[in-house]
């Protein structure tokens, strides 16, 4: 049996201001790397810099992981951005509230949601 971890990352086009970053695996101290380098990219290179993380794929996310997360917040907000979090699952939804990362880092139901609120300047 051929065991694989799988983890992609699938960063969308800007649109209207805002970079949607859908995130398939675990994200995890073996993956979380990757998203660093990505979010530290997109910052870099936008004006203004909004960002969407899609939660929807993300199985697992450990404390490497949401470490990340809130170094993306930090650069971003630092860059006049934001970033906001998008259709978690429900155990990755669990562990978010757990950790009270909801009271810092507002959670949208959908991507469409999160975009707004960044375009509005609410997350």
């Amino acid at each position: 049996m051929d065991a694989r971890v799988i983890f992609q990352l699938v960063v969308a086009e800007p649109m209207n201001g805002v970079v949607v970053i859908s995130i398939i695996g675990e994200l995890d101290m073996a993956n979380a790397p990757r998203l660093r380098t990505e979010l530290v990219r997109i910052i870099a290179a936008e004006v203004t810099p909004l960002v969407v993380l899609d939660l929807a794929g993300v199985d697992l996310l450990d404390a490497t992981g949401l470490g990340v997360i809130f170094d993306g917040v930090k650069r971003s907000r630092l860059g006049g951005g934001d970033l906001a979090l998008a259709r978690a699952e429900p155990q990755v939804q669990r562990d978010l509230d757990l950790m009270r990362v909801s009271e810092i880092l507002p959670l949208y139901e959908s991507v469409d949601d999160a975009i707004q609120a960044l375009q509005f300047g609410r997350p």
